[in-house]
């Protein structure tokens, strides 16, 4: 398809696409799949709901023309996937799309980084968000321990993709790992992603006092290291970043509460059942779906497509207050990913 550039309300183009490709996960993480509303009886997504390969490649290709640039693939643990290589495969082979990254707990990375990379893979976040044992096990609500992560970050650098770590921090759990986790990071080459603990979706009980906000975490970092701030490299860049200076190792910090960056924001989100968010924060999806389902061509998921993102006007993050967080109707993380 021809290339077209569009445009929402706000003037953002649209740059990104994320696309959950499965809503299960093997972790129940507080502030996203917490096991006193996912328990063993949640009822998950059928298959049949969920966007097949050649779905979501086909989707992929209209927001391709559309402008997107780069694709994140995520969950639920969208390594829980069966054959996502297979994907991966047919993602990279998209003209014009130049980037095709993962989020991930890491823990199936041993057994598919290897095959990830050679699909066309380039970058794998993994969320880590402390070095303690049991405050992760605490965490990830299954009791596994951070050595079948710290192995999939290994297997994923052996295998030649780029790491980042992912750090939500949340005041009163792990805000004292800050320092062990930036240590282990800058040691180890790895990029570091402090991420303020968001109020995504309806279930994770969020309340703002329990925000460690950038700031707070900037300062503490700066009681132990040199930093230099850097550049954005790109319009709509989320995380802000900092060099160590005595190395050439990178940390940053995604501040969606205290520093709301949605004025850049060029993402839009696609669901594991196949319906589009325009703002992570957005409990309105628009079925694209049941609309290919039913015969839309390519040319008909275009216009649904660029008329949606030609209305959208979220400013989620700029607007947010706590009655805000209380009472908006929200899609859950485990739909849509981070």
């Amino acid at each position: 398809m021809e290339k077209t550039i569009i445009k929402d309300k706000y003037n953002r183009p649209l740059r990104d696409l994320r696309i959950s490709v499965i809503d299960r996960c093997n972790f129940r993480c507080q502030y996203c799949m917490p096991a006193d509303q996912f328990g063993d009886d949640f009822e998950f997504l059928p298959k049949s709901a969920l966007l097949t390969y050649e779905e979501i490649d086909r989707i992929a290709k209209v927001f391709v023309s559309l402008g997107v640039e780069k694709i994140r693939l995520t969950g639920g643990e969208p390594l829980l996937r069966r054959d996502l290589p297979i994907l991966v495969e047919k993602l990279s082979s998209i003209e014009g799309l130049k980037d095709i990254a993962l989020t991930t707990n890491g823990v199936l990375l041993p057994k598919l980084a290897e095959a990830l990379r050679t699909a066309g893979l380039k970058r794998v976040n993994v969320s880590l968000d402390t070095l303690n044992d049991e405050l992760f096990g605490q965490i990830n609500g299954r009791g596994v321990g951070t050595k079948p992560v710290l192995d999939g970050i290994e297997a994923a650098k052996q295998a030649g993709l780029g790491v980042k770590i992912n750090m939500v921090v949340k005041k009163g759990l792990n805000d004292s790992e800050i320092i062990p986790m930036a240590d282990f990071c800058k040691n180890n080459g790895l990029e570091l992603r402090f991420i303020e603990y968001m109020d995504v979706g309806s279930s994770n009980g969020w309340k703002m006092d329990d925000v460690i906000t950038k700031k707070q975490i900037y300062e503490i970092l700066k009681e132990h290291y040199k930093l230099e701030s850097l550049n954005p490299t790109y319009f709509g860049e989320v995380a802000k970043l900092y060099n160590y200076n005595d190395t050439n190792v990178n940390v940053g910090f995604i501040s969606s509460v205290s520093e709301s960056f949605c004025n850049s924001c060029t993402r839009s989100r696609l669901s594991a059942n196949g319906q589009l968010f325009t703002c992570l924060f957005n409990g309105n999806g628009h079925d694209i779906r049941n609309i290919m389902r039913n015969g839309a061509t390519d040319e008909e998921l275009l216009e649904r497509i660029t008329g949606i993102w030609n209305e959208r006007s979220d400013r989620y993050s700029d607007e947010r207050t706590e009655e805000t967080a209380k009472h908006r109707k929200k899609i859950e993380m485990s739909y849509i990913g981070g």
